[in-house]
């Protein structure tokens, strides 16, 4: 038995399971089975890991239920096969982690490549207003997107979240702000389409600038157990 499912068993009898620095504290109305206790023992190092918020503020076990939750909105209430509901729910924890995960920067210099403005390509903020901009020339965009994205899937695969077998990149990849000739920008015609059930976006997607911001309608729900995330 894994320390997900131990955890999982002494809940399901009423044992609240806490840590304290790398310690375990238990609460119940009754003295906890034996075998429970031993169960706990042993996957001790491994529960404190899946209970321990990260930077983020989300523990492992946050991120398992996030993924959860959001394959099963998908599954039932967008109605796609659950492999697909899988890849869907791990696009919007990569979506997340971004989005918790902010790299704010001066404004005037590319993230990208260090180069400051040019006369044919702006340099952009993106983001949340809330977290900071990162600020970056339109045609850098797309290669310190991928990165980012990269990145989160790393981080999430360190954490317990792998990526689903039929999980790809290119297929599942957000909506990219393209240049118009100017410094005015628009969004693919791919991303008007009515977002699917469960659908999340990345504030790192599209460029957040009065000349091109375009409204997109979609929810991010957050694990249960836990308080919400900042900037939803």
């Amino acid at each position: 038995m894994s320390a997900a499912e131990s955890l999982k068993l002494a809940r399901a009898i009423d044992i609240h399971v806490g840590i304290d620095g790398d310690d375990l504290v238990l609460k119940a109305s009754a003295p906890p089975p034996l075998v429970v206790l031993e169960l706990l023992s042993r996957h001790k190092a491994g529960i404190v890991t899946l209970l321990r918020p990260t930077k983020d503020g989300w523990s492992p076990e946050d991120w398992q239920v996030f993924f959860d939750e959001r394959a099963s909105i998908i599954e039932f209430d967008g109605g796609l096969p659950r492999t697909q509901a899988e890849v869907r729910a791990f696009d919007c924890c990569v979506a997340e982690w971004l989005n918790r995960n902010p790299t704010p920067s001066a404004p005037g210099r590319c993230l990208s490549c260090g180069d400051g403005e040019h006369t044919h390509d702006p340099i952009l903020p993106y983001g949340a207003d809330t977290s900071g901009h990162a600020w970056v020339h339109s045609h850098c965009w797309a290669t310190w997107y991928a990165a980012r994205k990269a990145e989160a899937i790393a981080a999430l695969k360190g954490i317990g979240i792998t990526t689903p077998a039929a999980f790809s990149d290119d297929q599942h990849s957000t909506p990219q702000a393209e240049a118009s000739g100017s410094s005015a920008f628009r969004l693919s015609t791919n991303s008007v389409s009515t977002p699917l059930a469960g659908s999340c976006f990345s504030s790192e997607s599209a460029p957040q600038h009065a000349a091109c911001r375009t409204i997109i309608h979609g929810s991010v729900i957050g694990p249960s157990s836990t308080k919400d995330s900042g900037g939803k």
